[in-house]
This record gives C-alpha cells, sequence and structure tokens, in this order.
C-alpha cells in the first residue's frame, strides 16, 4: 500500500509539513519514492498566477533542448527555479543534472486565444515536451500549467525532502498532495508515481484497480490527446474525473456515481434514478474494481476524498477552519494539525464523498443515497 497526505491552508505551508505527515506513516510505504502536487501557490509565484509552470527534472543536454523548444515555439521565461544539489544523493536516490521549475510568458500570438484553446495548448506542449524526453531520456516532464508545481522522485520521502531542501520560500503552497509510494512495479518509473495531474485535475490513489485494462481502453478510445500514459492502474482515475468534468460536464458530486455506481436495486428507489441508470450505463466501462481510497484537488482548489465499495482502505479528514488536511492515517492527521478538534473528524465509508472547498470553512460530506439536487 502507498500513504497519502493532502492539506488545504490560507496561509502558504513548507511541504515538509505533507512530507513529516508521511513519515510517521512510513510503516505504509516501502520508502522507494515520494510525490508532491502544489497549488494556490505562495513565494515568488504567487504573483504568477496566470503564466504557465514548467516542472521537471532534465540532464544538462536535455535543458538545452528544452530551451531551444520553447524559444522556437515563442515562450520567454519568466521567473526560473533550480533546486541545486549536492554531488552525491542519498542512499537510493538517483543522480540527477537539475529540478526544473521555470514560469514562461505566453507568446504574443496566443492574446487572443479562448481560455479553452490555451489550456488545449498547454496539454499538446507537455505531451510533446515528455515524447521528446522518452525518446532521449533527457527530459521528465510532471505539470506545464498555471500555478502548478510539482516533485517526483525515487527515494525515502524524508531523505529526498533533505536532499532537495524542499523547505524553502519557493516551494510554499496553500495546497499540497503528497504520496510516499509503494512500488508495486518491477521496474521504478516516475510516472507511475502519484500524484497526477491533467488539465488543473490532480488526484492520488492508495490501492490497486484490477478493471485497469478496460478503463484505459475506453479512455483511449475518446480521441482526447491527453488520455495517454498509464504507467500506473492509477492513473486512470485523475483522467476519469477529467472525464466526468470536462466531456461530460459533471461535478464532483456525480464522480462516484461514475466510478462506483449505486446497486441497480438502489437506483430504482433513488430519487435521481433515472438519470443515474443511464450515466451508468454509458459509462459502465469506467467503473473501478478496488480496494481504493482516493484523494484530489480540482480545478476550482476543492480537495476532496472518495472510496470505493470495498472500503478496505483507510483515510481520514480533519481540521479547523482555514486549515484542513486528509490523511491515509489518523496518526498522519495528528502530525500536521495536532490542535483540532478530533470530534469532527470524519472517516469517508463506501457511499460517501468529502470535499473542503476553496473556502476551507468545513468538511462537506454527502452520500450517493441523497439527491443530486439537494447539493448545489
Amino acid at each position: 500500500m502507498c500513504r497519502l497526505f493532502a492539506m488545504t491552508s490560507e496561509k502558504p505551508l513548507s511541504p515538509m509539513v505533507a512530507i513529516h505527515a508521511l513519515d510517521v506513516m512510513r510503516e505504509g510505504h516501502d520508502g522507494s519514492g515520494v510525490g508532491l502536487f502544489l497549488s494556490d501557490l505562495g513565494g515568488p509565484f504567487e504573483e504568477l498566477k496566470g503564466t504557465p509552470i514548467l516542472s521537471g527534472i532534465f540532464s544538462n543536454d536535455g535543458l538545452k533542448r528544452l530551451d531551444q523548444f520553447m524559444m522556437n515555439i515563442g515562450f520567454m521565461t519568466k521567473y526560473r527555479f533550480s533546486i541545486k544539489v549536492p554531488k552525491r544523493p542519498p542512499l537510493g536516490v538517483p543522480k540527477r543534472d537539475v529540478y526544473l521549475i521555470r514560469a514562461y510568458e505566453y507568446p504574443e500570438d496566443w492574446e487572443h486565444l479562448s481560455q479553452s484553446e490555451i489550456d488545449h495548448r498547454l496539454l499538446l506542449i507537455r505531451l510533446q515536451l515528455r515524447q521528446m524526453g522518452e525518446e532521449k531520456e533527457d527530459m521528465i516532464v510532471y505539470s506545464f500549467w498555471p500555478d502548478v508545481i510539482m516533485l517526483k522522485e525515487i527515494g525515502d520521502p524524508m531523505n529526498v525532502a533533505d536532499y532537495l531542501s524542499l523547505d524553502r520560500d519557493e516551494l510554499k503552497a496553500r495546497i499540497i498532495l503528497a504520496q510516499g509510494r509503494q512500488n508495486t512495479n518491477y521496474a521504478i518509473n516516475l510516472y507511475a508515481c502519484h500524484p497526477f495531474f491533467i488539465q488543473g485535475v490532480a488526484t492520488m490513489t492508495n490501492g490497486e484497480n484490477t478493471a485497469f485494462v478496460p478503463i484505459r481502453e475506453f479512455l483511449m478510445s475518446r480521441g482526447f490527446p491527453g488520455y495517454i500514459g498509464y504507467n500506473s492502474d492509477s492513473e486512470v482515475f485523475t483522467h476519469i474525473l477529467h472525464y466526468s468534468l470536462n466531456r461530460l460536464g459533471l461535478g464532483i458530486e456525480a464522480y462516484k456515481h461514475v466510478i462506483t455506481p449505486l446497486q441497480d436495486e438502489d437506483l430504482e428507489r433513488h430519487p435521481d434514478g433515472g438519470f443515474l441508470k443511464q450515466l451508468k450505463n454509458s459509462c459502465r466501462r469506467l467503473i473501478i474494481d478496488g480496494p481504493n481510497c482516493v484523494m484530489g484537488c480540482l480545478p476550482d482548489r476543492s480537495l476532496f476524498m472518495v472510496q470505493d465499495r470495498k472500503k478496505l482502505r483507510p483515510g481520514v479528514v480533519g481540521g479547523r477552519p482555514g486549515l484542513y488536511a486528509f490523511s491515509s492515517e489518523m496518526c498522519g492527521l495528528d502530525s500536521a494539525i495536532p490542535d483540532r478538534d478530533k470530534s469532527r473528524d470524519f472517516q469517508p465509508m463506501h457511499l460517501d464523498t468529502a470535499v473542503v472547498a476553496s473556502d476551507r470553512a468545513e468538511v462537506k460530506t454527502w452520500s450517493q443515497m441523497e439527491t443530486l439536487a439537494l447539493l448545489h
């Protein structure tokens, strides 16, 4: 199993808060890797909310190819931040040349593009850079999106964090997703490390998805260029959510009805039974098979947690107004927010969705048995 921790805060926090939470849950991950998703950024990126930020790992040659490529398509560097590391990495951490985080100015000829066209082009650029990197093994590109930084590396989370000196102002954020990895692949591929991200949607999962192959085939048949990769069976959770939001026009309220639809007998007495039956039939190939606990971040900066029907992976949410966290284990939540009212902690069961909106005012919960109309 992996261990997951997500946090949303009024004030920008160091990702080390999440790393420490993972560390107290270390019995649940094997130290084979760590992944971070940061958004609603603080520090120098606070003033760069609308500019796309590129996150990845580059060799020196890869960095030269990146610079030439971005220059050719009209992107000029607005702010750059490279993590300089000691010559000798800790045991189990590969030696890298450059951990790069760079904000760019949009090309002048993008000024009159619609937001949807900008979003589409940013996706295509990230995919092209990823392909370039895979061809020569000189680039690993995690994200290219406004107000998003992603870092992933092989090794124990605490060792990686110390090595990269993650406790710095440039990496402070109000939204943090972190995963301590349990390696379930024979070879460790950083593209298989959670969290996963596509066009404002990020998720991470603790569990296994034995329905991975039919889900992957369905998504890849949709004709959307971003539904590729799948080095991990958990990446489909991100893409299903993206598909639900962007292609079906549904909200987070319906996400569980897509991945874990109600039984037919429950649909018969559900107030939205007609619609939900149609959704179940049309999205049947997106039904997951667990056990899985999924945490994620929506484009509107809400955090959420859901469980599948098997409910065999732990998860808890708690905190106080202005500061909430989602954690695989109670000890991770205790590490990050020890002074909360613990009587208000909530552990989602198989019908529940838990959400903390961007106002960070409260934990909202609802059951799949409730009418969708009441959730708006």
